[in-house]
């Protein structure tokens, strides 16, 4: 007789600094998985009560040495069991039915060639906001180029192949995804992922855009990720 095949298992990992706020509710949705799953947080020396949160969710807590997403990220993937990888970042929310997406996904084996995210979007009704969508919507399927954000599932053996996070201090989504998308593609999950409004609400958001197309220019050309970092967090 034939054996049945094991059901995928899944790592989730969420970078964390200071993410009290926000770490509840996402917590929330990720417990409507119908699955056994990991669930680790990568925390940069929070001071409120991230890991008060995580260890009363009985989340793995793993310590970073750096305040720096790229590493904290590497760090979480390199601790994780799970046969796909599922990075977040802490300020999102996911669409109610995305875990009836992602089992359809993990369980083709066809999905392991192919980096897998959620569609960009953000709740509050402003015009600008849905324009800012459908211009990462493009940027995501066109130009193949989602960025962390918009969350990254991925099966661990692309993950690795494709090199893993670096341990960058800004610009380590696209670096990835970058090497990724040389050899396989980038492929909508076909759910949504709700990001924090705050970060865009109190800033212009065509301003925004074109600093940061300034800032992924100046990454690809060599400057300094120090000073590149600073820019892009004042």
């Amino acid at each position: 007789m034939a054996k049945s095949q094991k059901f995928p298992t899944l790592s989730i990992i969420i970078p964390t600094l200071n993410e009290a706020n926000h770490l509840p509710l996402l917590f929330a949705d990720l417990n409507t998985w119908p699955y056994d799953f990991e669930l680790s947080i990568v925390d940069g020396g929070s001071k409120d009560l991230t890991i008060d949160i995580a260890n009363i969710q009985g989340v793995n807590i793993i310590k970073s040495l750096k305040k720096n997403r790229g590493y904290q990220l590497m760090i979480g993937a390199s601790k994780a069991n799970g046969d796909w990888l599922l990075f977040l970042h802490a300020d999102s929310r996911l669409d109610p039915k995305w875990a009836i997406s992602l089992v359809k996904i993990i369980t083709n084996q066809s999905s392991k060639k192919f980096a897998w995210y959620f569609d960009f979007k953000i709740k509050k009704q402003n015009l600008e906001f849905r324009i800012l969508e459908i211009a990462v919507a493009i940027r995501s399927y066109f130009l193949q180029k989602p960025y962390g954000d918009q969350g990254l599932l991925i099966h661990k053996d692309l993950y690795y192949s494709s090199g893993g996070f670096s341990p960058l201090k800004i610009m380590e989504d696209l670096d990835l995804i970058t090497r990724i998308t040389k050899t396989n593609k980038a492929k909508r999950i076909g759910k949504n992922i709700y990001t924090d409004d705050i970060k865009w609400a109190n800033s212009n958001i065509i301003e925004r855009a074109i600093k940061n197309s300034i800032l992924r220019k100046k990454w690809r050309q060599g400057y300094d990720l120090d000073n590149l970092s600073k820019e892009y967090y004042s």
